[in-house]
């Protein structure tokens, strides 16, 4: 079985990618109400901030990066690509951890993930023409109908799960649907590995190292964002998580739209794209823990539940 999914990746490709782009959003779903959409409405400020991270000043980080660096096209496109996609669902997980403003995270998260629909057509459309032929159309409808239906559609199904079935019930469809997800891009790591698509030395230490200083250098647009807009500690880290998490699985399935595989024909910037896509999953979630622990020794234990109370 394994042989046939590295012999035959390019076949497989998009199918994994929906499948588990549609379990991570019905994961995510079932542990979202549609309260959570609008708990931040009283005090807008953090929330039109974390928004605007979300979808001005993470692009224009890949932009600049990708323009001022000399990286692979692919890396490059990857980045925006990362960019233009929502934040993930693990950052409210991490919010929660670090004492964060929980409300605030699960509210970016939520808006964020159904604007996509519109929002990451538009950003790519705008901002990955340069690295692309010039004779390449991009699939504009196709990404908008895809991401309705792999991820906009579950997550409503799993929003209904969540009010009309039993707690634990949807708490346990999440867990499993979740990891069901993750492991089909373990699956989508040994395939494209295995076919030749996802090589390391291709790219190097410094393909890598322009992911790391994406990251970092998108904590420190939004750290300043906080500062100028006079943000509170456990909004900021909210949206410093938020802004540096991607949904990853998101990203995977507009890849495999944008830059579908194709059996027996290596393809430098997919390639490229995919590797800097999940590259950046797995850096992302060690560095954000930098912040994650700050913020919990500086908040003391409790003051994130009242965050969800108390306005700013």
């Amino acid at each position: 079985m394994i042989a046939d999914l590295i012999a035959n990746y390019a076949e497989y490709e998009y199918f994994i990618a929906t499948a588990q782009l549609v379990l991570a959003m019905l994961g995510m779903g079932a542990l979202l109400a549609p309260a959570d959409f609008i708990l931040e409405i009283k005090r807008p400020r953090s929330l039109l901030v974390g928004l605007g991270c979300q979808w001005m000043f993470v692009p224009l980080v890949a932009v600049a990066l990708g323009s001022m660096l000399s990286v692979p096209a692919g890396i490059a496109a990857g980045m925006v690509l990362l960019a233009a996609v929502p934040g993930g669902t693990t950052s409210n997980i991490y919010t929660l951890f670090a004492r964060g403003n929980i409300a605030l995270s699960i509210s970016l998260t939520s808006i964020t993930t159904v604007a996509a629909l519109l929002t990451t057509p538009l950003i790519l459309q705008l901002l990955l023409g340069q690295y692309l032929p010039e004779d390449f159309n991009m699939p504009t409808g196709r990404i908008a109908l895809d991401i309705f239906g792999a991820l906009i559609l579950p997550l409503m199904i799993g929003m209904w799960i969540r009010h009309s079935w039993n707690p634990r019930t949807a708490v346990l469809i999440s867990r499993w649907s979740i990891r069901l997800s993750l492991s089909l891009i373990v699956v989508m790591v040994i395939g494209a590995s295995g076919s030749g698509r996802l090589n390391p030395e291709a790219y190097g230490l410094a393909g890598i190292g322009v992911l790391v200083l994406f990251f970092f250098c998108v904590q420190c647009v939004v750290l300043l964002a906080g500062r100028l807009t006079g943000m509170g500690r456990q909004d900021s880290v909210a949206v410093l998580i938020e802004a540096g998490y991607r949904n990853v699985s998101l990203a995977v399935a507009v890849k495999a739209v944008v830059f579908p595989a194709q059996t027996g024909v290596l393809d430098p910037i997919g390639d490229a794209v995919l590797f800097a896509i999940l590259i950046y999953g797995g850096i992302s979630m060690i560095l954000a823990l930098v912040p994650v622990f700050i913020n919990r020794r500086l908040t003391p234990a409790g003051d994130s539940a009242a965050v969800l109370k108390m306005p700013s």
